[in-house]
């Protein structure tokens, strides 16, 4: 087990990255290039380390942590590097007449040193997907795996200083000691990827400093199936993106409102996407993951008991299994209603129509994700206009955060700032305005005393 980190030896980090940083070694493209290829090389010489690790933290497949973590990355450090020199350069803008002759720029500098703080259920990939902006806009960096997924943590520390500058980047392993004694330290950007609780102490701690702080958090994520929806393909898709990770993705969807005439038909085709995709026996599946701890199975198990189970149910605690589970019947106000599920249990609460979903989710924090199955586009724009969600996919779950181009992040109480791409770019950068102007000519009827012919002439050019 890691000693918890001593305020000392938190001091003497962030005073080891921020003498690297000042030093200007972080700046030059080359070098940031250079630091995201090793990464990319770590994971590719290390692939099988990582996917035993996460197998062994949460019972992904090999594949499943392939596709979901470690080809997350890689892909991401590699587009990074291949944009990073167009996202440095500066940014020409217009220039208004006051200031004319004269041209503005926008110049995108680093921060300065990070701290980044990952959590459970994609442990490899929410540590070092936000490392990659970090890297690309010339920052240093401490990152902290999450403790509750011991063997990617110890992987990641492991590793990782073998491949990075080690002036520039560390990881600190610990729980919640190690965490408040860094968070004690002054950096110039906090990324915390977690929930609201843990949030606000975050943003707390950032205060004292004035730090900005990235929040990716969570919440009840909705999933509205119209009447006109395709239902197996809805099902389909819903199915995926809820048990994947046995349903502990930030994005999953954490319950679904279907139109009342076609519940029965949704709850059949749901059924049959699992079986499908499971098997008559979900806990034979290669496919389907385990919960990452005793205490969160704990925490599921009661909620399975919150409505009427129309297929799955089961769960061993031995093996830390639930079964991929789907209910109906539940009170509004049951816990599995209520609170974030984070587990493979998909809650399906019947609507009169589009107007009763739209004000459902309303009357509810905003989510980070919102996901509406309809072929009628009215429909659709009608949701994405009047709802509020850190992102939306139309006839589709989960994949919207995996497009680079898009940015990923929460709203409200799903969280603040956002990353992925140039996102990430820019979430651990400052955009410096530079105004450059020659001294002649000084046009003087700017300067006092501003006479009445000097003010005319003013407002002339504003």
């Amino acid at each position: 087990m890691n000693k918890p980190l001593a305020k000392a030896g938190a001091d003497a980090t962030v005073e080891r990255l921020r003498t690297a940083f000042e030093e200007g070694r972080t700046r030059p493209v080359a070098w940031r290039r250079a630091q995201l290829a090793r990464l990319v090389a770590m994971l590719v010489e290390h692939e099988a380390v990582f996917a035993a690790a996460l197998k062994a933290d949460l019972g992904k497949s090999t594949k499943e942590a392939w596709i979901t973590e470690i080809e997350f990355v890689r892909g991401e450090a590699r587009r990074t590097s291949k944009r990073l020199a167009k996202w440095m350069r500066p940014r020409r803008v217009p220039t208004p007449l006051f200031a004319i002759p004269g041209r503005s720029r926008i110049v995108s500098e680093p921060l300065g040193v990070a701290l980044i703080i990952a959590p459970w259920n994609y442990p490899l990939m929410l540590a070092l997907s936000p490392l990659v902006g970090a890297i690309a806009a010339g920052n240093c960096a401490a990152l902290k795996p999450s403790e509750i997924a011991p063997n990617t943590s110890a992987a990641i520390a492991r590793l990782l200083p073998d491949y990075l500058d080690p002036d520039c980047f560390a990881v600190i392993e610990g729980g919640v000691e190690t965490a408040t004694a860094l968070l004690a330290e002054r950096w110039d950007k906090i990324f915390y990827t977690g929930n609201g609780t843990v949030g606000r102490i975050v943003m707390g701690a950032a205060a004292k400093h004035l730090t900005p702080v990235t929040l990716e958090l969570g919440g009840k994520s909705p999933c509205i199936v119209l009447d006109d929806a395709r239902l197996d393909v809805a099902a389909r898709r819903i199915v995926w993106g809820k048990f994947l990770n046995a349903g502990q993705t930030c994005v999953a969807p954490d319950y679904v409102l279907v139109e009342r005439a076609q519940e029965a038909a949704l709850l059949e085709a749901l059924t049959r996407a699992i079986a499908e995709f499971y098997g008559t026996d979900p806990a034979a599946s290669a496919d389907f993951a385990r919960i990452v701890n005793d205490r969160h199975f704990k925490r599921l198990t009661p909620l399975l008991k919150d409505g009427t189970v129309v297929t799955g149910g089961q769960s061993d605690a031995s093996a830390r299994y639930i079964a991929p589970t789907v209910l109906r019947d539940m009170a509004l106000d049951s816990t599995v209603m209520r609170e974030e599920i984070f587990g493979p249990i998909l809650p399906v609460q019947p609507v009169e129509g589009l107007d009763e979903a739209i004000a459902f989710v309303n009357a509810r924090p905003k989510p980070l994700a919102l996901y509406v199955f309809s072929e009628n586009r009215a429909h659709t724009d009608r949701v994405v206009a009047e709802t509020s969600a850190g992102g939306v996919a139309i006839n589709e779950t989960v994949l919207h955060l995996a497009v680079p181009s898009l940015p990923f992040g929460g709203v409200g109480e799903s969280g603040s700032g956002a990353y992925h791409g140039a996102f990430s770019f820019r979430a651990f950068s400052h955009e410096k305005a530079v105004l450059a102007r020659w001294s002649r000519p000084d046009l003087m009827f700017r300067y006092p005393p501003l006479t009445r012919r000097r003010f005319a002439l003013l407002k002339r050019f504003l």
